[in-house]
């Protein structure tokens, strides 16, 4: 394990001491300037007990989570777009929703999402409750209303009494709020400490010469100017092509980004600044999720949003670094949820469901298409 890097000139941002490009960086000083633009994150534990979260609430929020019959076609639940399993995303360019529609935008990540300063890549909803609603509500994913929610859940005793647990104060118990406050408990729990970067900054040698050197390239060519803070981003917005707009596949011109929530010019295709913890699980990558490979993200973004060429070798050295951020994954044991009864609304499917179809080619080589109907 090295001690001292040659590191590329280290930006002023954030008040970083500027070094010569022929110095050389001292890990100990990298460290420190580590901490000053990041912050380790806190456990599960550390969340529950700084959120003051019931864990009567949390429990039925992860219930939730994984319930489908909040969907109209019993079919989508929480954990279809933002799986557990896969890094809190569904790994798709754009999520599939009711009667195999295609949303507009690539999921973002569950994970660490309760330490943004927004939801959605817009940041249109102020928290975890309020982004829950917009799923639930839209009909290109699950297409459901709170009325056609409630019905639902109040029509399961065993749900009826974990809200009356988690909500004793509240008459009824079965809301649309309160259901949603419930996820926003238990999505605060999903946060993956204990990354290789934690550790690093902890004081530990946890990083090898090739993740130092990408640290060092991500603090000096300016990446800090968006990805800083406890979830390394998530905490502003930005125009997606600061110097040089990308092209049409990356940046489709119909997605205006905040300007269609707050109509102002001035946020014209803005985003917010994507958290980039787990960001090695998460391809592809963007709003549009146009790019799979992290190297190439991570050019797209230095001339696009830095006006600075990064060569290969320091995309692989700055891919490096981001992949130190992949933390401790959640361990969630999957629930066993309740059986529905007489009074449970049946579900409404839309469309025609995939058919399969084989080409003589196909079949000859065993290869079926896929086709979606409706």
């Amino acid at each position: 394990m090295w001690k001292r890097l040659s590191a590329p000139l280290i930006s002023v941002v954030l008040g970083l001491p500027a070094l010569g490009a022929a110095a050389e960086l001292d890990v100990d000083q990298l460290r420190k300037q580590a901490n000053a633009l990041f912050k380790p994150i806190p456990t599960p534990e550390q969340v529950i007990a700084e959120r003051k979260i019931p864990a009567e609430q949390i429990e039925l929020g992860k219930w939730l989570f994984f319930e489908p019959r909040l969907s109209r076609s019993h079919i989508i639940s929480c954990n279809t777009c933002h799986s557990i399993g896969t890094g809190g995303a569904d790994n798709i360019k754009t999520s599939i929703g009711h009667g195999w529609q295609q949303g507009p935008r690539n999921s973002p990540t569950v994970f660490n999402a309760v330490f943004n300063v927004a939801q959605f890549w817009d940041g249109r909803a102020e928290d975890l409750a309020e982004q829950a609603k917009g799923p639930i509500e839209a009909s290109v994913e699950m297409n459901a209303t709170p009325e056609r929610v409630e019905t639902v859940l109040r029509s399961i005793p065993e749900y009826v009494d974990m809200f009356e647990k988690a909500f004793p104060d509240s008459k009824p118990a079965v809301t649309f709020d309160n259901m949603t406050e419930a996820i926003e408990a238990f999505e605060s729990t999903l946060v993956t400490p204990h990354s290789k970067m934690d550790k690093f900054m902890a004081g530990e040698d946890s990083l090898d010469d090739l993740e130092i050197k990408g640290l060092s390239l991500f603090i000096g060519k300016g990446c800090v100017a968006c990805h800083s803070g406890v979830n390394f981003g998530g905490q502003g917005y930005f125009p997606f092509g600061v110097v040089k707009k990308p092209g049409t596949d990356i940046l489709p011109q119909s997605d205006r980004g905040r300007f269609m929530v707050t109509q102002t010019a001035s946020d014209d295709y803005v985003f917010r600044a994507s958290p980039l913890r787990n960001v090695a699980l998460t391809a592809p990558y963007f709003h549009s999720g146009e790019v799979w490979d992290l190297e190439e993200a991570v050019a797209i973004m230095g001339s696009s949003q830095l006006g600075t060429e990064i060569n290969e070798e320091e995309a692989q050295a700055i891919a490096a670094f981001l992949r130190t951020l992949t933390g401790e994954q959640p361990t969630v044991d999957y629930p066993i949820l309740p059986a529905s009864t007489s009074k449970t609304p049946k579900p409404e499917l839309a469309g025609q469901a995939p058919q399969i179809e084989q080409s003589s080619a196909g079949a000859s080589a065993g290869v079926a298409a896929v086709k979606a109907g409706g």
